[in-house]
Formats: structure tokens, sequence, C-alpha cells
């Protein structure tokens, strides 16, 4: 249990290197002061612009990959290998802990973005098969609706349903991860769900397939 308890610690604290925070110190920007005040890549993209957000982009989607792919095999002195916890499950619970990190950094006062891109460096790390079928659902609803926060929904909620269709016996831990994890992101973006439902969530319209004038919503 040492070892399960403490690379997850390692996961979380990498999680909690958030791009758009960590980026903003060096440019002068508070991501959180801006825009829809959220710490993600959406929000440094409509404020900050292409660059800025290709940036934060690659620390998050990087810092979801790392834990998942390197924690459980690393050797770490002074904590011997558990060959009481499976490998894919010790894989999962890093990758896991750097989402919520990255949702709850500890160096930025608990406020960061909603996980979007932490889940999908993660998943290249534990199901690389799931990147380009849940790159579809994203794009196809962002397309068609013109939502960020709900093509991330829908994306992440289809990640288990897409494997557990996929794959055989001996997946079972990885979907039941990505079905919390989908939970999780959801409570993330509740914000949205609100403003969706209300009708005041921002559309990219530049990228609908059938746009619709910004009046218009």
């Amino acid at each position: 249990m040492m070892e399960l308890g403490i690379k997850v610690l390692l996961g979380y604290l990498l999680g909690s290197v958030n791009g758009s925070l960590l980026i903003g110190k060096f440019t002068g920007v508070d991501i959180r002061a801006v825009g829809s005040g959220n710490a993600g890549g959406t929000n440094a993209l409509r404020t900050q612009g292409l660059g800025f957000a290709l940036g934060v982009m690659l620390i998050d989607v990087g810092k979801g990959f790392v834990p998942a792919w390197l924690l459980p095999s690393l050797g770490l002195p002074g904590v011997p290998p558990d060959p009481t916890i499976s490998r894919t499950w010790l894989m999962l619970a890093c990758g896991s802990a750097s989402v919520v990190g990255h949702c709850y950094p500890v160096w930025f006062g608990f406020a960061g973005g909603k996980g979007a891109a932490t889940t999908v460096g993660m998943l290249i790390a534990v199901a690389p098969a799931l990147l380009l079928p849940g790159l579809a659902v994203f794009a196809g609803v962002l397309m068609t609706t013109g939502f960020v926060g709900l093509a991330t929904i829908t994306a992440v909620t289809a990640l288990p349903v897409i494997l557990w269709w996929l794959s055989g016996p001996g997946s079972e831990p990885t979907i039941v991860t990505l079905a919390l994890l989908a939970l999780f992101i959801i409570f993330m973006h509740r914000s949205n769900i609100v403003r969706m439902s209300r009708g005041e969530e921002s559309r990219m319209h530049k990228v609908m397939l059938f746009r619709r004038r910004p009046d218009g919503d």
C-alpha cells in the first residue's frame, strides 16, 4: 500500500502543475481573472490566443500522460514494489490522481481546470485506441452544437461505453475508472450545464457546421 499511496500522491502533485496558471506566471496573466475565470485550455484560447493555449494543452496533456506511463514502473528509494497491486490499477490510479490534481491544484489554491486535457494525456498512456473515437465524438458534438463543454461531457461519457463494446475480458478496471472519471468531469462542468439550460452558454460559432448568428441563440 505504501507504493500505491506515494505514487498516487506524486500523480496528484504532477497534476497540480496547471498549464494556464504556470504560463500565466511568466506572462503576467492570471487566467482566473479573465473570461470565464476557469484555468483550462478553452478559456486560455478564448482570452489569450492560440499560442498561449497550445502551451497550456502541451503541459496539461503531458501531465496526464507522464504519471500513468512512468510512475507505475518507476523505482523509488525505500519504496519496494507491491506485488499485490496490479500495474494496470496503478496506472489508472496515478493518471486519475493527475486529473484530480489538475482540477484542484495544491500549488494554486485548489482552483484549476476541468480535467479534459489531462484525461486525454492519461488516455494516451492507458488506452490509446480510444483516443480517435473519443476525439471523433468530441468533434461531432462541437461542430453540431458549438458547445465545448457539451462536447467534452459527451466524449468522456462515451469512452467507457466504447471500450466496453470494443474490448474483451480484462478491461474492467479501465472501464470502471473511465466511468468514474466521466462522472467527475461532468461534475466539474456543472456550471456549463446550468448555463446551457438557461441559454447563456457561449458557442464556438466558427467551428459549427450549421452556423447561427450569435444573437439567434
